[in-house]
């Protein structure tokens, strides 16, 4: 963060204090209190307000305010590591319009001048129920006498903002104040990738997300634990349902569970474990919805017909949109916020997002199952319990559309389902036959084709080129990641750029991108270290 100079001014018991406390919060600021100058300077100064009244006019009076601007900078100083200093560097408070002006002088644009104020009865109840014990016998009256203290108010009229502090909250004072210094994004910079799932699920998004995660500072995922995501890894595959599928790819990068996310804590707290994550790390936001074992038995119970995965997904989504009438402490609808073992990883997910614009990083946003699984768009019923295009990712996460830069639809050259009464899909074939096709094993595709989270066996279709045309329009995707395109030749497996493919692969490929409009851009071989052949031009 480049050099930012806070200079707080404003009467007693304007706010000053509690806009110090939020800046150092929230923004890490190192706060130069004019207070402890004083006492530094004149030592035997007596630790009340009366007292460093005088002290600080004695200082003023000696060279018009300069003393607090020379503090300032060996402040700045002490701090730098570098040529040049940054971070956010608060004056609690500047008193006169010399100490503003040699601070101005020195600094010139680093400096933001924020003026405090409120009415004074407002003021005169402030001081009277906060005063500190020091100045119990000291009246308001008789430090509003003071000089300075009587002329601090003219002060804001050379501020860049003046703020009535008894008509918003303290938090309010901060968003001011955190624009004020240019930390909110200025415009709606394109700085996240969406990636999605174009079928029914199961088309190998943690395939390509492990691919592509490296590029990225910040993992976001949404959805719950009925979407399983595999990477591949040595000795056995990474796999997640919680924590975005790059965790280990991208081991630098932050993760973030949105409020739209489900969580069932026995089970993320094994993922978090798994993967040695911290709460430095990862980031919980307080309103994604907690799932209860009863939730996963009534689940069981009710939605068996429909081939569901029975992780209570549906349901605890459907008790946070009941329970609101009777909330309370986590009664009805239990939220992260009410789940203790996760109050460590507790934090916004706006404020996330927000300061990574801010600092201009990447965002992989990552949806789970896929969009003929759309509680809106799919064959209902047999369909999920959420939106799972990309819109319905971006709201879950909390994320503008304009602040989207590229959205990946990823594609299975065989579309499945899990098996049983799973809904319907165009032109069911068997494993035998994508054997005798592909020439792999029967064995091993009946092997690996069971799903992530209930093992269970998959139904396996031709691909609908009527459902892939409609979640073209429904998500609207700048790229196409075409996966398991060794289901059309096992010698797929071998190539490693596009030219090596086969030719029936290169064929559909062709027509995948006249259908759509958009590229393939990633095509995944096979489950190893090396499989994703990579023709993007970003």
């Amino acid at each position: 963060m480049n050099l930012r100079i806070v200079l707080l001014s404003g009467p007693i018991c304007s706010g000053k204090t509690a806009l110090v406390r939020l800046l150092k919060e929230k923004h890490g600021a190192k706060i130069v209190q004019t207070s402890e100058l004083i006492l530094k300077r004149a030592p035997k100064t007596k630790r009340e307000r009366k007292a460093l009244q005088r002290a600080g006019q004695r200082l003023d009076r000696a060279d018009g305010g300069a003393w607090v601007a020379e503090a300032l900078q060996r402040a700045i100083d002490s701090r730098a590591t570098e040529q040049t200093p940054k971070g956010i560097y608060v004056v609690d408070s500047v008193r006169i319009l010399g100490q503003i002006e040699a601070i101005r002088r020195a600094y010139g644009a680093y400096v933001h001048h924020i003026h405090l104020t409120a009415t004074e009865e407002e003021l005169r109840n402030r001081y009277e129920i906060r005063c500190r014990d020091e100045d119990d016998a000291v009246a308001y009256e008789d430090l509003k006498r003071n000089r300075t203290e009587r002329e601090i108010e003219k002060l804001g009229n050379v501020a860049d903002i003046v703020v009535s502090t008894d008509r918003c909250s303290e938090n309010a004072v901060l968003v001011r104040a955190t624009a004020l210094l240019n930390l909110y994004p200025r415009s709606n910079d394109a700085l996240v990738d969406v990636l999605i799932g174009g079928q029914y699920g199961s088309e190998g998004k943690g395939n390509i997300v492990g691919h592509i995660a490296p590029e990225y500072d910040l993992l976001v995922r949404v959805g719950g634990p009925n979407a399983g995501h595999q990477v591949y890894a040595e000795p056995t595959p990474e796999k997640y349902y919680h924590l975005p599928s790059g965790t280990e790819r991208a081991p630098s990068a932050k993760l973030l569970l949105g409020p739209g996310a489900v969580i069932y804590p026995q089970k993320l707290l094994a993922e978090i474990a798994e993967h040695k994550i911290d709460a430095q790390r990862l980031t919980i936001d307080p309103c994604a919805m907690i799932i209860t074992d009863a939730d996963r038995d009534e689940e069981e119970k009710r939605f068996g017909s429909i081939s569901s995965t029975a992780q209570g997904v549906g349901i605890a989504s459907a008790r946070k949109m009941t329970g609101r009438s009777d909330y309370k402490d986590g009664k009805a609808a239990f939220l992260a916020r009410d789940c203790d073992v996760l109050q460590p990883y507790l934090g916004s997910a706006r404020q996330v997002l927000a300061d990574a614009m801010v600092a201009g990083q990447r965002i992989l946003l990552e949806g789970t199952q896929g969009t003929g699984l759309s509680l809106h768009h799919g064959e209902y019923p047999h369909v999920t319990t959420r939106d799972t295009t990309v819109s319905g990712c971006l709201a879950d996460a909390g994320i503008a559309p304009s602040n989207v830069r590229k959205i990946i639809m990823v594609c299975r050259t065989y579309p499945i389902r899990v098996g049983g009464p799973s809904g319907p899909m165009a032109h069911e074939v068997d494993m035998a036959e994508i054997h005798r096709r592909s020439g792999i094993p029967l064995k091993e595709l009946e092997k690996n084709e069971r799903t992530t989270t209930t093992n269970r066996a998959r139904r396996i279709a031709e691909f609908d080129w009527v459902q892939f045309r409609d979640s073209v329009q429904l998500n609207g995707p700048t790229d196409i990641a075409l996966t398991f395109v060794d289901y059309f030749d096992v010698g797929n497996r071998e190539a490693f750029r596009f030219e090596q493919l086969s030719q029936e692969t290169i064929s559909f490929v062709e027509e995948i991108e006249r259908v759509s409009g958009r590229p393939v851009s990633m095509m995944s071989t096979d489950f190893n270290w090396r499989n994703v052949i990579d023709r993007r031009a970003w």
